[in-house]
């Protein structure tokens, strides 16, 4: 996501004092009663997420999806929320990086809407706190939907008598871009899910996973050590910390330390809008985090994406450079790529090919069974590209070169399966990879 520099100033300005804004929706019909919920998702975690007053009613969500869909929210009606967000795909579009009006590239991969209504910020910089200021970005950003102002966008939609119809119906007044946003996130919270064949065997069908996926469980738990920072439990159900971290993705395609060094003298001279024309260029927003809290400490930060789902919604991590979950294990395996900024916690890991494969065979029962089909095709297609693998290096990972640190522990499956340790409860024990 990137903005132009008189969009961020000005949608600053909006977002931070509140001026402009027009009066709270009415609320009309809305409760803090969640919708059914599937085994995955906490009622209490909802309830905590759905902030008063933006409850998804079944009017705003209809109103929502209709404008979800709408191309006509775009300078040239060619581009919709939907375009980068497809149902079908998940809520993602499937491709490294996402593409806007008149086919621009835009600098971020697309992330997936399911479940964003969880999400503690949005964005992968974290840059919206909700899912209404979310909402209104891409709208006015020049390379996604190209609408140059909000009042622009509203004299559009004003002038299509349907939603003059529609939003008078739902909000009891004309057509507002505050109202807009509020009934594209209420479509938005409900695209939750929870359903997948990992809650069946956390809720006591031991048979639910395979062999292999209940030891890519355990890996998880403690060898791959995933769980530093996508810690899956009663508490967490994300499967994500939800900081941000430098990992080095942004740091293995260009000189990072170059760019930081630059970012960091920019942000020193304190002018905002310079800071403002960082985030807009391609090769500054690698910088991340830093663009949106100036902390030298937030270079090349992104931040920890949710799990639920992850077999459907590759290309993988912020500049979907990481086709892959082999290549994302790849990655992590030989500790990410050194900066000056990588995050304290990244180090090599050591695993072998079976626990790769466990690991990856295990991140796909992460799927909503709605998603099945999807699920079982794209496993498919990845396991294709097994041997093509770029971010490879088993030298690194297993220690021949380089110095990344000790192993983190190898769990010793016949004594005690660390999954056992955590909110789940009981995990049925599984055999060792090498007893399979």
């Amino acid at each position: 996501m990137r903005l132009p520099s008189g969009v961020v100033t000005m949608l600053a300005v909006v977002l931070n004092s509140g001026a402009g804004l027009a009066a709270p929706p009415p609320s009309q019909s809305a409760n803090a009663t969640p919708p059914q919920l599937p085994p995955g998702v906490s009622a209490t975690l909802w309830r905590l997420s759905v902030p008063k007053g933006m409850e998804p009613t079944p009017e705003r969500v209809a109103l929502g999806e209709k404008l979800f869909r709408e191309k006509r929210l775009s300078v040239d009606n060619t581009v919709a929320c939907m375009t980068c967000h497809e149902p079908e795909l998940g809520f993602t579009d499937g491709k490294p990086l996402s593409e806007g009006v008149k086919q621009q590239k835009v600098a971020r991969n697309s992330p997936t809407v399911l479940n964003a209504l969880f999400n503690a910020t949005q964005f992968w910089d974290g840059r919206a706190a909700t899912l209404e200021d979310q909402a209104k970005l891409p709208i006015l950003n020049p390379r996604e939907m190209g609408m140059p102002d909000p009042d622009t966008v509203m004299k559009k939609v004003r002038g299509i008598p349907e939603y003059v119809t529609d939003f008078q119906k739902v909000f009891g007044r004309e057509p507002n871009f505050d109202d807009l946003a509020v009934a594209i996130a209420a479509f938005e919270r409900m695209q939750f899910s929870g359903d997948a064949r990992f809650d069946k065997f956390i809720t006591g069908d031991s048979k639910a996973l395979t062999a292999s996926e209940k030891n890519g469980w355990a890996l998880f738990n403690g060898k791959a050590r995933c769980n530093s920072c996508h810690a899956g439990n009663a508490v967490s159900p994300l499967f994500s910390d939800q900081k941000f971290h430098n990992i080095g993705v942004a740091a293995h395609k260009q000189d990072f330390v170059t760019l930081a060094r630059k970012g960091v003298q920019v942000v020193r001279t304190g002018d905002e809008k310079q800071i403002d024309e960082l985030a807009l260029n391609s090769e500054f927003s690698e910088l991340g985090r830093f663009l949106v809290t100036k902390q030298e400490n937030d270079v090349g930060s992104f931040k920890t994406p949710i799990l639920r789902n992850v077999g459907i919604t590759g290309p993988y991590m912020h500049d979907g450079s990481l086709t892959t979950l082999w290549d994302v294990m790849d990655h992590y395996n030989k500790g990410g790529v050194a900066n000056p900024y990588l995050d304290g916690g990244m180090q090599r890991l050591g695993l072998t090919e079976p626990e790769i494969d466990d690991l990856v065979a295990f991140l796909f029962t992460l799927t909503d069974t709605k998603f099945d089909k999807l699920n079982k095709e794209q496993l498919a297609k990845q396991r294709a590209r097994k041997n093509t693998r770029p971010e490879r290096d088993n030298a690194i990972a297993l220690g021949k070169k380089g110095n990344l640190g000790d192993l983190a522990p190898n769990p010793d499956l016949n004594v005690k399966n660390p999954a056992d340790l955590g909110f789940y409860g009981d995990v049925t024990p599984v055999t060792n990879t090498k007893q399979r």
